[in-house]
């Protein structure tokens, strides 16, 4: 905030008490409404992947560029963009510089809607299967807290968890096949550096699928953090598409975005190519 006054903005702190409250006091602040604001030149989201998130749902419909103040822990969507990680200075700094200019660099953004018709969108990574149950366990979870609660969840999802009948639609082609995961990237990481779509680009118009067949736990545990280098994708139960349009189906699976619960499956993801003005 004081950096964007200093060079000469007039920033408004938006909050909200829910992640659903937050959104509407952004939709109400930009709506033009009697109690919004006018001439709005951005939105600036400081914190995590999920307060991007929260910002991509007002912002991409209505046009407006959106600036990232990435200080939370995982900051997925900074790390691709290449902007400043945990350094608020220097991403104000490119903010106003960009405002200044009046320019801005456009990148893909997905869309997701799910079974009981949440719809949202969403700008690194959605997945299905054991990082999603992983997730759903660790949610229901009270203790313990923090990151012991994930690796509780890990260790707890990997004596239950069995391979999922997933089938995918990917641009009229339709694959199959019992696996353990499926992402579809429209960036490249999730979780704090999981490279899961190592070829995903946010520039190219496509999205990128990153699909784990069946493998026993043993192999499973072997391959799964390759994902922090990328290299998973060279083991022959990867397999990987990119398509604009997918469809993907499995029983009782939920898929996440950006680290946020979305829906049941079937979903639809497609990606409008340029939809997102970043602050940048």
């Amino acid at each position: 905030m004081q950096g964007l006054r200093a060079r000469g903005f007039d920033p408004i702190d938006i909050r909200g008490r829910t992640a659903d409250e937050a959104v509407e006091a952004l939709r109400r602040s930009v709506s033009g409404a009697p109690d919004g604001h006018a001439n709005v030149a951005g939105v600036v989201a400081c914190g995590g992947d999920g307060t991007v998130h929260l910002a991509l749902q007002v912002v991409v419909e209505r046009g407006i560029p959106l600036g990232i103040v990435a200080t939370g822990s995982g900051d997925d969507n900074a790390r691709m963009m290449g902007l400043p990680r945990g350094d608020a200075g220097a991403a104000t700094r490119i903010i106003a510089d960009a405002l200044d200019r009046g320019t801005t660099r456009h990148v893909d953004v997905a869309h997701v809607c799910a079974a009981d018709d949440t719809c949202r969108w969403f700008l690194g990574v959605m997945s299905a299967g054991f990082d999603s149950a992983v997730n759903e366990r660790a949610n229901r979870m009270t203790w313990p807290k923090g990151q012991a609660k994930y690796v509780g969840a890990i260790l707890a999802e990997l004596r239950s968890f069995v391979p999922v009948p997933y089938v995918m639609t990917m641009d009229g082609l339709t694959v199959a096949r019992d696996g353990m995961l499926v992402a579809v990237g429209n960036g490249s990481s999730y979780g704090g550096g999981m490279r899961v779509c190592p070829s995903a680009s946010v520039e190219d118009g496509l999205l990128s699928v990153t699909f784990l067949a069946r493998v026993t736990k043993p192999t499973f545990l072997r391959v799964f953090p390759r994902v922090f280098r990328g290299t998973h994708v060279t083991h022959p139960a990867v397999s990987t598409y990119e398509a604009t349009r997918i469809v993907l189906d499995g029983p009782r699976q939920i898929a996440y975005a950006d680290g946020e619960r979305i829906g049941p499956l079937p979903c639809r993801v497609s990606v409008r190519a340029g939809g997102l003005q970043l602050l940048a």
